[in-house]
């Protein structure tokens, strides 16, 4: 029953850090993702307002408003900054809940070898 219960713990431990490994990976995305909106929401500070725009969708280039790319810029800003935000909450939920495993795994190790040293 014990090492059931210990294949168990290790099992969620092994999950929690895979799972903590892939919201890091998608937060390191997400930051280049926002470090790369920045430049661009720079270099439309730097155009004046009768500058003609392009937005690259698919293979052909569409004209827009330079107001509305300065806005579609600060939107996807906001929305990987909530993004981040949001990963770094999930990764220290797991963080605890991968510590909580850990100790569990811990104390039922211990358990096991004490039952083993009791039986030798």
């Amino acid at each position: 029953m014990e090492m059931k219960k210990f294949n168990d713990q290790y099992q969620k431990f092994q999950e929690s850090r895979n799972q903590i490994k892939k919201l890091i990976g998608q937060r390191g995305q997400l930051e280049v993702q926002l470090n790369e909106n920045k430049i661009v929401k720079e270099e439309l500070e730097l155009l004046d307002d009768n500058v003609r725009t392009f937005k690259l969708i698919g293979p052909a280039l569409m004209k827009i408003d330079l107001k509305e790319a300065k806005d579609n810029v600060n939107n996807r800003i906001k929305y990987i900054n909530q993004e981040l935000k949001r990963h770094e909450q999930s990764i220290e939920t797991l963080m605890k809940q991968q510590e909580e495993h850990k100790n569990a795994v811990l104390e039922i190790e211990k358990e096991l070898r004490a039952k083993g040293a009791a039986y030798s």
